[in-house]
């Protein structure tokens, strides 16, 4: 039981370089995209529930971070998400949320907007 504890991340595979040019390794990036992925499943709370984007955010999000959460081993990790690698999932929930923050912007004007109209 110690040795698992203690010796299973001292094993774990140590990833070198993403071999893209400006993207470096990211030592913790299982521990970055739950907390990614856990802000973009609170900040998309703000859209209007009945949204496409909102439902399609939500979906692909919650299944992402359940295979986080599931999978220890970035390996793993690309493997079942199938979506590149996890520094490139770092950036894609980083877009994510500053896309997020738009839209809410975006749907804040648009009800002003109509509100000064009378609609």
């Amino acid at each position: 039981m110690f040795l698992r504890a203690i010796g299973r991340p001292l094993l774990a595979k140590v990833k070198q370089t993403t071999g893209i040019v400006g993207l470096d390794v990211v030592p913790n990036a299982r521990a970055v995209l739950i907390d990614l992925y856990s802000k973009t499943l609170k900040e998309i709370q703000a859209v209007p529930e009945d949204e496409g984007y909102r439902k399609a955010v939500e979906s692909f999000t919650r299944q992402r971070l359940n295979v986080c959460k599931e999978e220890e081993d970035w390996e793993m990790i690309e493997k079942r998400l199938g979506c590149g690698q996890v520094e490139e999932l770092i950036e894609e929930a980083r877009d994510e949320l500053t896309l997020i923050g738009k839209m809410i912007g975006s749907y804040s004007r648009c009800l002003y907007r109509l509100r000064t109209i009378g609609i």
